[in-house]
């Protein structure tokens, strides 16, 4: 394994588990779920590199155009849930209440 593919997958990593473990507020989060999409596009644009095959170029693209749709989405929920409830942390959301 290159040095260049242990840091993609370390990468990866160090985002989902800061997803799993540092889940008290919502910009937190979406920084980690967006760490995970960077590291994932990275790898995705290095790909056709590595196998020399010019088909899979379109990949990053759209995996660009979803993230930052997801972006938008998150920043969205972010700015309604911060105005509604006060704050953006997590455990203040019940998703039982409308």
């Amino acid at each position: 394994m290159s040095l260049l593919h242990l840091s993609f997958y370390s990468t990866f990593t160090l985002t989902s588990l800061g997803l799993a473990f540092h889940r008290t507020h919502l910009i937190s989060a979406l920084l980690c779920l967006e760490g995970m999409m960077l590291s994932m596009y990275v790898a995705l644009a290095m790909w056709p590199i590595h196998t020399q095959t010019p088909s899979a170029t379109l990949l990053p693209i759209m995996m660009l155009t979803f993230s930052a749709c997801e972006a938008g989405t998150g920043l969205a929920l972010l700015v309604a849930s911060t105005r509604t409830h006060g704050s953006d942390h997590l455990h203040n959301f019940n998703l039982l209440q409308c």
